[in-house]
């Protein structure tokens, strides 16, 4: 067996690499090889909260006290012209649903919506002035993810995996956990590898059962499955040299050979048997309401322990966040599931000292408008919202910028999602502009020919 073993790693060698083993596949040609980190990275690992659908950030962490004092009236004629998708630019303000509260030492203003995230309020830096460039779902999904609304380009967990690779050839450096509901508006491309090798898109996980479809052995002996792996290992190697190393053959091949190590590795991580009860709870897990988003928030701690280098987690099945009806009841439910995993989740990475060095990234594709919807919810806002920051080498109790008194638009230090990919490159060691690979004759790169990194949000 390990005879076989280390014949298949040799063949690796020769046929591509696999995931975070891309250094070792030199005849790929250029842009194949793990790229490595440019100065020393203040975090070695993310864990992306994906909200999917929009929550609301004037209902959670940008209060608005104007909307408050002007509730049920328009928007006044010196805000100027708004785009909104569904014709609400007229419509009454509707004012905060929760009441916001100083918390923690720095006194950073939190909504009611999260109780439990509140408590942590000295562990987030929330950036209050992101701002995009879509209305509409997919496009936004896709620039929060791929700096592009524009389908088809990198992930940013895919450009973090061909940065840094993976820490454990035995795992892929990027897992997407999607919300078991149901698919997100943009789809799979939202954690697709785009032009770079295939071998750093996102592989999706599920928490129960499972983790990864078809990767279960087939029945037979371990040494005809062997046997056979041996003899389709020597024929992909010859059918891979006739096509000139092809990059989307080798990174299916590569695949089967990351498949068969994570036959033993993957089935042993959605196994919480080994959890305490404590732990348990401290997800939320010990709860109907809270158990399925506090189980893949444990199993991403369980995969960044791995060496798994990006995580991404989506709430939210095809419509999510998206409260066009009734925030109240949307974000209720929502808040209601997600807030003590997330909380659990930070605590347990401090308490492990996995913090220090774990970026973790909580937000959606943009924010709510201010003006009602049906009376009780929100359009869609990409011209100004939040997305919170914690652990590796941000501020702790800081809020970056502000959007106007309504909070329609990025008034204050505002943020675009190039300049939001650029800081979070920049703390995993990679100057953005920098982390590049050749495509169609151009140094492509995840910020394309913007962003900035934003020094302020820095510890």
């Amino acid at each position: 067996m390990r005879g076989s073993y280390s014949g298949r790693r040799e063949f690796l060698r020769q046929a591509g690499g696999g995931f975070g083993m891309l250094a070792l596949a030199p005849m790929l040609g250029r842009g194949a090889e793990v790229q490595g980190a440019h100065f020393p990275a203040r975090a070695k690992r993310v864990i992306y909260l994906f909200m999917h659908g929009g929550p609301s950030h004037v209902d959670l962490f940008d209060p608005k006290p104007a909307l408050q004092r002007f509730a049920g009236k328009p928007l006044p004629d010196s805000v100027g012209e708004v785009m909104t998708r569904r014709k609400v630019a007229r419509n009454p303000l509707l004012p905060e649903i929760k009441p916001f509260a100083k918390r923690g030492q720095s006194g950073l203003e939190i909504s009611d919506f999260l109780p439990e995230m509140a408590q942590l309020a000295d562990e987030f830096c929330v950036i209050r002035s992101c701002h995009g460039d879509s209305v509409n779902h997919p496009q936004s999904v896709y620039q929060m993810n791929t700096g592009s609304i524009l389908m088809g380009k990198p992930s940013l967990g895919a450009w973090v995996s061909y940065g840094l690779g993976s820490a454990n050839d035995s795992m892929p450096s990027f897992v997407v956990m999607p919300d078991p509901q149901g698919g997100i508006k943009g789809g799979p491309p939202a954690w697709g590898s785009g032009f770079l090798p295939a071998t750093h898109q996102g592989v999706t996980m599920r928490p129960g059962g499972t983790p990864i479809l078809n990767l279960k052995p087939a029945e037979g002996g371990e040494v005809d499955r062997s046997e056979t792996l041996d003899l389709v290992q020597q024929l992909n190697r010859r059918h891979l040299a006739a096509r000139d190393f092809d990059d989307e053959l080798s990174a299916r091949i590569a695949s089967y050979e990351l498949a068969f190590r994570m036959q033993t590795e993957a089935p042993e991580i959605v196994d919480l048997e080994g959890e305490s009860e404590a732990t348990k709870k401290l997800y939320g897990i010990d709860q109907p309401r809270t158990r399925e988003f506090g189980t893949r928030c444990l199993l991403a701690r369980r995969l960044l322990e791995r060496g798994v280098r990006f995580v991404q987690l989506y709430s939210g099945d095809t419509n999510g966040w998206d409260a066009h009806q009734d925030v109240a009841k949307n974000h209720g439910e929502y808040c209601a599931a997600t807030d003590r995993p997330v909380a659990g989740l930070l605590r347990d990475l401090r308490s492990r000292g996995l913090l220090d060095d774990t970026l973790v990234i909580w937000g959606g594709e943009f924010g709510r408008m201010p003006m009602s919807e049906q009376g009780k919810g929100r359009d869609h806002n990409p011209w100004g919202y939040s997305v919170v920051l914690a652990g590796a080498g941000v501020k702790g109790g800081y809020a970056h910028g502000a959007t106007d008194d309504f909070g329609l638009r990025a008034a204050v230090d505002p943020v675009h999602i190039n300049d939001l990919h650029a800081t979070i490159l920049h703390l995993l060691g990679f100057d953005h502009e920098h982390l590049t690979y050749l495509h169609n004759g151009l140094e492509a790169r995840l910020t394309g020919t913007a962003g900035r990194v934003v020094h302020d949000l820095l510890a």
